[in-house]
């Protein structure tokens, strides 16, 4: 499936910025099941500085403010081939070491609810686990717009019992760590299949099974990633893969607006 997809991000500030820097992970990446045949992305407002690939295989561009900027617009474009893969994304590649994806962060350190949704997953294989594992944490974590807080840990999602894409990820990734498995949170796009526009990129998490390698679990939707989703970065939690991270001097009275679209070509 060959996929169109158009995001635009726009800022809007009541005083100026005197200083902005702003570091963007909205790039597909090229690998075994996608195919990026093109990709933009322009600024208004501001210019880009660099572009590179992070230790995740991240592409990673540096966007900086116009001196005194009210507005900053941001728009990434292009097309992409996905080919079905059932999920599986297959072998790590480097640089960064397979260990470090079982390393816990701040997000994705499991606690008392993460361990109690362990003891309800069964499975006669790691993949069955892993299949069982999603499917538990959907029962326990209803999604839910507008609930969650974007600096929800795994545990405090389980606790709420609600939350969103993110947090579904973030606790499938501390449960699968538990369990001895590598795991990776994944950014990107998804084609819905009721409408093409959208206000916020989409999220899931991928965990390292012996044979197969890295394989995708969307929580959210219940199923593993098919030929709909467009995987952009991945990182060991959301901090690492979101598609806008920086830092700014002045600019107050914020005001920003997502548009996002994601069609079938």
């Amino acid at each position: 499936m060959r996929l169109r997809i158009s995001h635009t991000t726009r800022y809007r500030f009541e005083n100026p910025v005197t200083y902005g820097l702003q570091q963007l992970r909205k790039t597909p990446k090229t690998s075994r099941q996608q195919t990026v045949l093109r990709w933009e992305t322009s600024v208004e407002g501001g210019r880009k500085e660099l572009s590179f690939e992070d230790h995740h295989h991240n592409v990673v561009e540096l966007i900086s403010f116009e001196r005194d900027a009210t507005e900053l617009t941001v728009r990434s474009e292009g097309e992409v081939e996905i080919a079905e893969t059932h999920g599986v994304v297959g072998p790590h590649r480097g640089p960064a070491p397979l260990w470090l994806y079982r390393r816990a962060t701040a997000r994705t350190r499991a606690g008392t609810g993460c361990r109690a949704l362990l003891r309800e997953v069964e499975g006669g294989t790691d993949l069955d686990r892993l299949h069982g594992l999603s499917r538990r944490i959907l029962g326990a974590v209803a999604y839910e717009t507008g609930i969650s807080h974007p600096d929800w840990t795994a545990e405090e999602a389980v606790a709420e019992g609600r939350g969103v894409c993110q947090d579904h990820a973030h606790v499938f990734i501390a449960c699968a760590r538990e369990m001895g498995f590598p795991a990776r949170y994944v950014s990107g796009y998804l084609r819905m299949d009721d409408r093409d526009g959208q206000d916020a990129m989409h999220a899931w998490a991928e965990a390292h099974v012996e044979g197969l390698g890295w394989v995708g679990f969307d929580v959210s939707n219940g199923i593993s990633p098919d030929i709909r989703y467009v995987r952009v970065a991945t990182g060991l939690d959301y901090a690492e893969a979101a598609p806008v991270t920086g830092t700014r001097i002045g600019g107050a009275g914020e005001a920003l607006s997502v548009e996002i679209e994601v069609a079938q070509q």
